[in-house]
């Protein structure tokens, strides 16, 4: 049994994939959500093989939530959108497929028979994710972990990143985060107009710079406004200089 489930903002548009995949042998749609933060629950708690994912929802889009997903583990996904532009770059990109509305039960029927065969492959869903990463635009906000749930959390309200391995610590003024992440990828998500590397492991929010006071061998050491102090390594010193116009 193939566990599905569909992500798109309008309810006619939830209820007749469902039914319409309901008519289809070994699918069984076990969450459906209404924006971009229900669907990544659905997707963290359900853990379904395939997911329905409207390009067009409110608090994230869909490409945007295929973004903050761990590769090696998403699922398919299937991208639905009404706008050709989307869909073609989608699928030329090589995601699973999409689906453009409005669509038809013989185009819907193609599209699980392209899934059931990636699914025999064994592939996952990377190839969307590498989509989502390369098309959705810098993310104005953050998916992090809180207890069992995903928050929203405002990109602006991040200080500072440290990489620890395979995981990055967010650090807003009040709180830290846990994200199975790479410190590349979130730079690379969250965009430089206000994230800076200030050392292979640490990156800040340019915003939250208070002052700088300089150390030895050309190393210096940054205060953010909340007293933190962390060390500018030499190798981003010219680079971090010129964006604050020193």
């Amino acid at each position: 049994m193939i566990r599905v489930v569909i992500a798109d903002d309008e309810a006619p548009a939830r209820e007749k994939l469902e039914r319409w995949l309901s008519e289809q042998a070994g699918i069984a749609v076990v969450g459906s959500a209404e924006n971009g933060l229900s669907a990544a629950q659905c997707i963290e708690q359900l853990r379904p093989e395939v997911v329905f994912l409207d390009v067009q929802m409110p608090t994230l889009s869909g490409l945007q939530v295929a973004a903050q997903l761990e590769p090696a583990s998403a699922p398919l996904i299937v991208f639905v959108t009404a706008f050709d532009e989307h869909a073609v770059k989608a699928f030329d990109l090589n995601a699973v497929d999409y689906l453009l509305k409005p669509y038809d039960r013989e185009r819907l029927a193609r599209t699980v028979q392209r899934v059931r065969e990636r699914l025999l492959a064994h592939q996952s869903g990377a190839a969307a994710v590498a989509i989502g990463r390369a098309r959705a635009p810098s993310c104005e906000r953050l998916l992090v972990p809180d207890g069992e749930r995903l928050q929203l959390i405002d990109a602006a309200s991040v200080e500072w990143l440290e990489a620890d391995d395979n995981y990055v610590h967010v650090h807003t003024a009040t709180r830290s985060y846990l994200l199975r992440r790479t410190l590349h990828d979130l730079l690379s998500q969250l965009g430089e107009q206000r994230f800076m590397r200030i050392h292979k492991s640490t990156a800040v929010n340019l915003g939250a710079i208070g002052s700088l006071t300089p150390l030895f061998k050309g190393d210096y050491e940054i205060h953010l406004h909340n007293g933190r102090a962390l060390r500018l390594s030499r190798r981003y010193r010219e680079a971090l200089f010129a964006r604050m116009g020193q």
